[in-house]
């Protein structure tokens, strides 16, 4: 069986290529992996009592859009830290992961056709790599923006023709963005909606980072578009307990919105979805509720990145992440780069060009490497130190 035609230009996933670029050669020290952002701080110890004591719940199928508890935990959160009041019923859908998330709303939300064509879906150059697949997914054509330095690391939708935003269906948008940890601005997101309004088209806002952050917390984009008075059904955010409370495994994210595109995801979701496991549930409602393992875990990774920027803050063209916990360092070559570094020092980075994807001024994310940040300090402290030696001295 063939193939379908529209995945054919879907590129490799990151991680087997990086697999494919480093495996075939021993490492040349004590390994550290650098490569994928899972969280390796402590999750809050009273997460196992809660859990053994919702086992028995394992014995009954959990509700496919998020227990009422959940839904409301986290419609306070909301309202504790953008100032938004939500509807949990009506307005929040319980992911498993976000990534599910950010998948499935493009295929409950994308039109078969805008402005009488096939209808385009604006990424960020590099970009999260679902963002693409599920592009593909509904037939729509991926339209590239490239985030540069010159833009804060953003991209520039605003500057795109009247012709490609007449036919622009979806806009994704990271921020904190991954990889580069630049954050979006209130003004930022107030032309990005507005712009979206303009051109009748929806924004997918992936925050999963939001709540690592150095300086002030970042805005988000259901908060601007509730300070402007925009149509709350223009903006869907997706947020995660992974990154903020070091659950990844827990899979528990959720998406937010106005009540009809949420519904349009329940809709889907009633067919597609693969609910949370009600002990799991019961999990991420105590953790939603909680701040202060939040506070702390964002410590640790302040330390991380002053130690970060005492190290890399003379390599020409580094830039000191405002958010989430990665770094994106220039190199010459990010493949070089990663499988000298490998083979030298044993630490395993992605490189930048797996990221993104090529276009005729090049690949973005070509010249760099990116390095998470998600080992315990001391460790992180001596992987970046021998990091530093390999490939900038």
């Amino acid at each position: 069986m063939a193939f379908p035609e529209r995945f054919s230009n879907l590129p490799a996933y990151a991680f087997p290529r990086l697999r494919a670029l480093l495996d075939s050669h021993p490492p040349g020290g004590e390994p550290v992996a650098m490569s994928i952002g899972e969280p390796k701080h402590a999750f809050p110890a009273w997460i196992q009592d809660i859990l053994v004591a919702h086992m028995s719940e394992f014995n009954a199928y959990p509700p496919n859009d998020g227990s009422p508890e959940l839904l409301s935990n986290i419609a306070a959160w909301i309202a504790r830290r953008y100032g938004v009041c939500v509807n949990p019923l009506t307005d929040i859908l319980s992911l498993n992961g976000t990534r599910e998330g950010l998948y499935n709303a493009a295929m409950a939300l994308c039109p078969e056709a805008k402005a009488g064509q096939p209808p385009l879906v604006l990424l960020p150059n590099p970009f999260y790599q679902v963002y693409l697949a599920a592009t593909f997914s509904v037939a729509a054509q991926p339209h590239l923006v490239t985030a540069r330095a010159a833009n804060g690391f953003l991209p520039d939708y605003a500057s795109l023709s009247p012709d490609v935003l007449n036919r622009t269906a979806i806009a994704y948008i990271c921020s904190p963005s991954n990889p580069q940890g630049a954050v979006a601005s209130p003004a930022y997101l107030k032309s990005l909606i507005e712009l979206a309004e303009t051109y009748d088209f929806k924004i997918f806002a992936d925050e999963c980072y939001s709540e690592i952050y150095r300086k002030g917390a970042p805005s988000g984009a259901l908060q601007i578009a509730n300070q402007i008075g925009a149509d709350p059904e223009r903006v869907v955010v997706f947020h995660s307990l992974s990154k903020r409370s070091n659950l990844p495994g827990l899979r528990s994210g959720f998406a937010a919105s106005g009540p009809q595109t949420i519904a349009r995801m329940k809709h889907l979701r009633a067919y597609s979805g693969a609910p949370l496991p009600l002990p799991l549930q019961r999990v991420a409602e105590a953790v939603w509720a909680d701040e202060q393992h939040v506070i702390e875990n964002r410590g640790l990774y302040q330390e991380k990145f002053d130690i970060a920027d005492a190290l890399f803050g003379s390599v020409p063209g580094y830039i000191s992440p405002e958010a989430g916990f990665f770094l994106w360092l220039p190199v010459e070559d990010g493949e070089q780069a990663a499988l000298k570094l490998w083979r030298e020092t044993g630490i395993r980075v992605l490189p930048g060009a797996y990221l993104a994807r090529d276009t005729p001024d090049g690949n973005p994310g070509h010249g760099f490497i990116r390095v998470a940040l998600v080992a315990p300090k001391s460790i992180t402290e001596q992987a970046l130190t021998r990091l530093h030696a390999c490939l900038y001295t």
